[in-house]
């Protein structure tokens, strides 16, 4: 087989409703070699069926197995893999087209980077794709310091990357002792290598809103296993105000929909950093008048 200059690395578990659409998005790209590798993790519904039928129509490359848990699928991926680069994808998520290809051509020309991350523009459950791109990840833009992401004040999204596959293996793949899979690569990367370019114009990913099964919903897993990365970092000058940032984060977000629980937290959550201190009355203000 020709040796793809591209991996595109997909975790499929669960997403029968949505599966098909993210392989087809993929396997539509033009203008750059790439390879579609799908791990099924032991999906209970209709999936393993309906990929074995589209990797006989398209051709991409299936492995059915036991469920692992996306970390542990996500290192499998990574040993397939043949290309020079890679990408990983998600099974509910619609790729643009021309996305690899442009994403290849900025690494290629870039060769001081080891990752280039673009943008995402939501899509609702039914498929509607928005108008924007989501704001949050412009931020970003030109490119992302370690000290910035440590502190939360640029974010990058997990569909919105592509990395040289050979920094990624020699960095151990995924880390396997946390449930993200991309925010403490993402510290990594940038803590060993220094700051990564961030497209302002390259979409990677129309990403499907919550159709009820997003993690980011269960704030006090999401959060906590946050502190639990940062800590890695426990020696770095940042890090004691990391901490109180990412407090602070997690007491705003049980705030807004959690009061009781909110309150508490609050104990454990509570700090006199302007962070904290700013976000405290939104434990006193009714919901329907704050923004999410």
């Amino acid at each position: 087989m020709e040796q793809p200059l591209v991996s595109v690395l997909l975790a499929s578990y669960n997403h029968e409703k949505y599966v098909e659409a993210a392989v087809r998005s993929v396997m539509e790209q033009k203008g750059v070699s790439f390879e579609l590798i799908v791990v099924d993790d032991g999906s209970p519904d209709g999936s393993p069926q309906l990929l074995k039928r589209l990797s006989d129509e398209l051709g991409f490359r299936l492995i059915h197995r036991p469920n692992k848990g996306l970390i542990g699928t996500l290192n499998e991926l990574l040993t397939y893999a043949r290309g020079k680069y890679y990408c990983t994808f998600s099974s509910d998520d619609v790729m643009p087209p021309d996305r690899l290809a442009r994403q290849v051509r900025f690494l290629e020309s870039h060769p001081e980077a080891v990752a280039c991350f673009g943008q995402v523009i939501p899509m609702s459950e039914s498929g509607v794709v928005g108008q924007k791109m989501d704001p949050q990840f412009l931020e970003a833009v030109p490119e992302i310091h370690f000290d910035e992401f440590f502190l939360g004040k640029k974010a990058l999204h997990g569909c919105a990357e592509m990395f040289r596959t050979e920094t990624i293996l020699g960095l151990g793949g995924y880390d396997t002792r946390f449930f993200f899979e991309d925010y403490p690569l993402y510290l990594r990367v940038l803590y060993e290598f220094g700051p990564q370019p961030v497209s302002p114009d390259i979409v990677c990913c129309y990403y499907r809103e919550d159709h009820g099964s997003n993690m980011h919903a269960n704030h006090d897993r999401m959060y906590g296993e946050i502190l639990n990365i940062i800590e890695l970092y426990k020696d770095h000058e940042l890090y004691r105000r990391a901490v109180k940032v990412w407090k602070a984060r997690w007491f705003s977000a049980l705030a807004y929909g959690q009061k009781w629980n909110a309150l508490k937290h609050l104990p454990k959550l509570a700090s006199t950093s302007p962070e904290f201190l700013k976000r405290f009355p939104k434990l006193f203000i009714p919901s329907f008048l704050l923004k999410h």
